[in-house]
């Protein structure tokens, strides 16, 4: 259920851990929240090391980077680290920073104290080194949060015409060869309407495509079964119980993303799907980060308060030089905004 709370539904507090602080996390931060796009009735409050904020921004200013937000001005829950912290260079102590963050960010959230939670990237291996094994933030969030089914969706606004690509993947981060073991149809039909739900908050009746798994979606069976083993048979049953809405599907995937690419260039028509399932990270991550890279936001869907995060990760190699894009943290802060304004 969603976490009832004491602020007013003018105000959004929105909680930010700060990621792994060996990579981009804090400078992005630090840009996103000094932009002038960013609504003015977001109270952010930071979880994270307040020395590294602050040394983060006096060498992004010595940078000459302009429009940044002021520690000063920031409301920040300080964990501070112990050990000095070189960017670009991550190891067990950032991993047991960032983890230890995120995990202090979310019980705040779920006392009721905000109404999203926005995380900034961190290393997994860091994390392992740390001793903390687990594939990634939306697993920990699961666990931490009792949910049993989370999904990674990630959405971004096109700016040429406001259209919204929607994208969800059904297996996370997990080898290649456990996909199809990973997939089955009690996990397919759960996330095929955590898709439709989310989906319908922005269209009525939306359109929906479902990827194939193999190459040609099985080609009849000829290049892999599971298509027309299980997967055709579960999409005209739920069809059956959503007349309402059109879905299509399994699609090629090597064509799948053809008409969401042209609806977010140009001008969207009856093809252009309000969402799409991917059946695993690489097939639904490589289009989205080619049709809207630092405009997609991973928010994730089955637990009870709204989380998102920018679709890029930690870029060691650029660490610390002051060139970082904030676009995506700044579009997962608004989105955040967006989705717990009617959550």
């Amino acid at each position: 259920m969603p976490i009832t709370n004491s602020y007013s539904k003018d105000k959004c507090r929105v909680v930010i851990p700060l990621g792994d602080p060996a990579g981009i996390g804090i400078e992005v931060i630090l840009k996103a929240l000094g932009s002038k796009e960013l609504p003015s009735n977001i109270e952010p409050i930071l979880f994270g090391c307040k020395r590294s904020l602050v040394i983060a921004y006096t060498n992004l200013l010595s940078q000459g980077v302009q429009s940044l937000a002021n520690p000063i001005n920031l409301e920040i829950q300080n964990i501070p680290i112990e050990k000095k912290i070189i960017p670009g260079f991550p190891s067990a102590e950032t991993g047991k920073a960032s983890f230890l963050w995120l995990t202090e960010a979310t019980k705040y959230i779920l006392e009721g104290k905000a109404r999203a939670l926005v995380t900034a990237p961190i290393a997994k291996h860091a994390w392992h080194e740390a001793g903390h094994v687990y594939p990634g933030q939306t697993e920990r969030l699961a666990e931490l949060t009792k949910s049993n089914y989370p999904s990674m969706l990630f959405t971004a606004t096109s700016p040429f015409n406001g259209w919204r690509l929607n994208t969800l993947l059904a297996t996370t981060h997990i080898p290649l060869n456990a996909v199809s073991k990973e997939l089955n149809p009690t996990s397919f039909i759960s996330k095929l309407n955590s898709l439709l739900d989310f989906c319908k908050r922005f269209k009525k009746h939306p359109k929906l495509i479902v990827a194939g798994l193999n190459p040609h979606a099985g080609e009849e069976g000829y290049i892999g079964s599971e298509e027309i083993k299980w997967m055709i048979p579960i999409i005209k049953e739920w069809k059956k119980a959503h007349p309402n809405v059109q879905l299509d599907g399994p699609i090629s995937p090597d064509t799948c993303w053809i008409s969401a690419a042209k609806a977010w260039q140009k001008t969207p028509n009856s093809h252009s799907p309000d969402g799409i399932l991917a059946l695993y990270h690489d097939q639904g991550l490589i289009p989205v980060k080619l049709i809207a890279f630092d405009r997609a936001v991973n928010t994730t869907l089955g637990l009870p308060f709204i989380r998102t995060s920018p679709d890029h990760g930690t870029a060691f190699d650029i660490a610390g030089k002051g060139c970082a894009n904030e676009e995506s943290m700044l579009e997962a802060i608004k989105t955040a905004w967006e989705l717990s304004n009617n959550y």
